[in-house]
């Protein structure tokens, strides 16, 4: 196995499993803090999300010349990473707010989160990482 090809892509999805929770913990802070533009902030992070994501798709792809399957694993795994991390947080932000704020059901979020999230992250990556590769091949 090739050590610094292994380093870039396991760094790379690091990077973007951060950004993701960073992205949501900061755009839901906005979005309470204006609660006129409630949507257009929600909005906004999912779009930024959804760019971090096709990054790193095409990081996968064009850079490092993954296959489909591993760069679908790739991006799935940033993706469900970034989501437990946001579980963590809702966890013990729950714990920084006055008790009766948080569910019995958020540590459940510690699971929920990445499955919900990865599963159909994989299946997206997958079918446009193949695309992608198709779209290559005929063009060669």
């Amino acid at each position: 196995m090739d050590r610094p090809a292994t380093k870039r892509w396991l760094t790379v999805a690091l990077l973007i499993a951060t950004l993701y929770p960073v992205i949501g913990i900061a755009f839901a802070a906005l979005s309470s803090a204006s609660s006129g533009m409630r949507v257009t902030w929600r909005l906004a992070a999912w779009l930024l999300s959804a760019t971090a994501f096709a990054v790193h798709l095409g990081y996968e792809h064009f850079r490092l010349r993954n296959l489909p399957l591993r760069a679908a694993w790739h991006c799935s795994l940033a993706v469900a990473l970034g989501a437990f991390a946001l579980a963590v947080w809702v966890n013990v932000h729950g714990h920084w707010v006055t008790s009766s704020h948080q569910s019995p059901l958020a540590p459940l979020a510690l699971v929920v989160f990445p499955v919900v999230t990865g599963v159909p992250a994989f299946q997206v990556a997958l079918i446009v990482a193949a695309a992608l590769a198709r779209t290559r091949r005929h063009g060669q």
